[in-house]
């Protein structure tokens, strides 16, 4: 059994977790995935074991505990550096962090109207001004970076990298809502989507049964926000 332990929460609605999981699997070292039901009397009860937050995900590598998304893609970064986690070139390497530590940190009118559903599907919805203002920024900010910076493949700097990892389920709510961009963002929702790790992500996460009222929009819902 590894040393390596990735603790996550229920694959249809976990986004930060998707995050976290996307670095381990980044490594391409062995590890054992462990996946709480969210909400639920196991999940309180078991997570006390692995984050001292009591949020998924959490890494554990050996005694070494860390247990915040980017953080574990940095910690990622350290025991895996010959993968590609942030690009080299100084003023990538500014824009990659930035964008990252903006989703960390923002969009909170996008994440509190839009949960990641990978079970759901919608068409036609009216966004409010300000789940629109967030998706607008969004989509300026990836078009940005793949227009300066990624000329080295498909993704936001090339190759798939941190940056990516942080956007991976923002890419999975704009497809579950239909939400609209520009030319490039829809192109690199599309090589997002047709990642191996994402279509391993999702497998996953049609397996499961479980349903988390909190992150399931009403079936009648004409709109987000």
């Amino acid at each position: 059994m590894s040393d390596l332990k990735i603790i996550i929460g229920t694959k249809t609605y976990s986004s930060w977790s998707l995050r976290g999981w996307l670095a381990v699997r980044h490594t391409g070292l062995a590890f054992e995935e462990i996946k709480l039901p969210l909400d639920t009397p196991e999940f309180y009860q078991r997570i006390k074991a692995y984050s001292p937050t009591c949020c998924v995900p959490a890494l554990c590598d050996g005694d070494v505990r860390v247990w915040d998304s980017l953080a574990i893609i940095d910690y990622c970064a350290r025991i895996a550096p010959e993968k590609f986690w942030w690009p080299e070139d100084k003023a990538a390497y500014a824009n990659a962090r930035s964008i990252a530590a903006e989703m960390h940190s923002g969009f909170m009118a996008l994440r509190g109207a839009a949960p990641m559903n990978m079970r759901d599907r919608r068409t036609g919805l009216t966004l409010s001004d300000a789940v629109q203002k967030n998706v607008d920024r969004i989509d300026a900010l990836w078009t940005e970076a793949r227009t300066r910076f990624g000329a080295g493949g498909d993704f936001l700097y090339g190759e798939f990298g941190a940056a990516d990892m942080m956007y991976a389920p923002v890419v999975s709510r704009f497809e579950s809502y239909g939400i609209q961009l520009g030319e490039t963002s829809r192109a690199y929702m599309q090589a997002v989507l047709e990642h191996p790790y994402i279509k391993e992500w999702k497998a996953d996460a049609s397996t499961e049964t479980q349903v988390v009222a909190q992150d399931e929009i009403p079936a009648d819902a004409t709109s987000l926000g």
